[in-house]
């Protein structure tokens, strides 16, 4: 998987500002393991580079004049089999476009104000996939825009030890970090969180904790215990 084991993370930048793309290319760039394979302006030149370049993240502005990137993301997440990881460029982390993309499928959301080492952590975070990209930003975020609508996860079929997997989850620890909390072995977490992942429908971490909060599971006005 990419950022493993030294492999490299391929990444696409969108937006439709010439200056934040040059700088957040300059950013990345610099590091070794991360490979910045194309530029678009528009969401709507997503789709044919995604196909064309594979990249495994999408740094997606959520605004731009043609296709937006709430659009774009769904397009990738409905009509690929396997789409990357997309990361979401916003000016204000509560802003409800940002809440709409996290829905269609975007894995997290950045600041375009962050700083380097987090744009860089960040983009990380999001291709290895085993953590939850700021917890409590998300938690925050779903708890200002969200609507909960009762425990829709009843019917899920959860078992007591994948709701407490996914409570952890919503904390934002890794595998290893809750194999720790809970005692067991590595495999055994990655197992909960495929079965929790598999019996929510959610392509990863991030959607499986949207549909925790929204479904009142978790309660987001208050971090999870």
């Amino acid at each position: 998987m990419a950022g493993d084991d030294g492999a490299v993370i391929g990444i696409l930048l969108v937006d439709d500002d010439e200056l934040v793309r040059a700088g957040l290319r300059a950013i990345l760039a610099a590091e070794p393991d991360l490979d910045v394979l194309g530029e678009a302006s528009d969401g709507a030149e997503v789709p044919g580079l995604v196909r064309r370049l594979q990249p495994d993240v999408v740094l997606m502005d959520v605004r731009m004049p043609a296709v937006d990137g709430i659009a774009a993301t769904r397009h990738l997440v409905t009509s690929l089999p396997e789409p990357p990881r997309v990361l979401v460029l916003t000016t204000f982390g509560n802003d409800g476009y940002v809440y709409d993309a996290l829905q269609a499928g975007a894995t997290g959301f950045l600041l375009k104000r962050a700083r380097p080492a987090e744009i860089v952590q960040a983009v990380r975070t999001v291709a290895r996939g085993e953590s939850l990209l700021f917890p409590a930003a998300v938690r925050d975020l779903i708890a200002t825009q969200g609507r909960a609508g009762g425990d829709a996860l009843r019917g899920a079929g959860l078992t007591d030890r994948e709701g407490e997997v996914l409570r952890w989850v919503a904390r934002g620890l890794s595998n290893a970090e809750i194999a720790r909390e809970l005692v067991v072995g590595l495999e055994t977490v990655k197992t909960h969180v495929g079965n929790v992942l598999a019996k929510l429908g959610a392509r990863d971490r991030t959607q499986a904790v949207v549909a925790a909060y929204e479904s009142g599971f978790i309660d987001p006005r208050r971090p999870p215990e």
